[in-house]
Formats: structure tokens, sequence, C-alpha cells
């Protein structure tokens, strides 16, 4: 099995940067995605970005021209870099590894515990 490890959360104030880690080991497919979701109370669930083993990035909205993603695919390891970071980006973040299914798409089959990030001052 698959375990992801995610490091990097804390505490912020608005303007300012927090890096995220999440490093996964076990039986991992040579073809994934890996990504952070972030989610609040009452809400689902959101994608706030992803990376695949070819480097095709996705990115919310809400993130664009503030957040990196990036990875070492030797290390098997995704990385999130927050700038810029405001309060409605308070969430617990999950780090996420899937693979592409045919006529499904990507799916979310592992997940980290969680990191709680808290942009406030």
């Amino acid at each position: 099995q698959v375990q992801l490890v995610e490091s990097g959360g804390g505490l912020v104030q608005p303007g300012g940067s927090l890096s995220l880690s999440c490093a996964a080991s076990g039986s991992i497919f040579s073809r994934n995605r890996m990504g952070w979701y972030r989610q609040v109370p009452g809400k689902q669930r959101e994608l706030v970005a992803s990376i695949t083993t070819a480097g095709t990035t996705t990115y919310v909205d809400a993130v664009k021209g503030r957040f990196t993603v990036s990875r070492d695919n030797a290390k098997n390891t995704v990385y999130l870099q927050m700038n810029s970071l405001k309060p409605e980006d308070t969430a617990v973040y999950y780090c996420s590894l899937g693979t592409y299914k045919y006529n499904i798409g990507w799916s979310n089959d592992y997940w980290g515990q969680g990191t709680q990030v808290t942009v406030s001052s």
C-alpha cells in the first residue's frame, strides 16, 4: 500500500508564504498524479493544485499566480509553494496520489492525513 506523509502546515499572516511537502512511499505506479486538496468545515474537498509525472499542472482559479505545485519524481514527493496567502486559504490541506483510468479520468487512490494551514493576523 501507498503512504503519504505531509509536512509544512502552520500559521501564517496574510501576505505571507508557506511551503508544503508530501512524500509518497510504497508501490507507486510510474505514471501518476499527485496533488493538493483543501477542505473547510461544511464544504466538499476541493482541488487546489495537481501535477502529473509528465509535468502537467492544474490549479484552482483562486490560487493561480500565487501557488506553485512541483514534484520530484525520483523521490515521489510533491510540493506546494504558497505565496501571498489570504485568509480564504485557511483550510486543511490534503495530499493525494492517483492514476488515470481510461473512460473515467484521474483518480485519488490515496490520501495524506491532512495538514492545517491557517492564514490570520
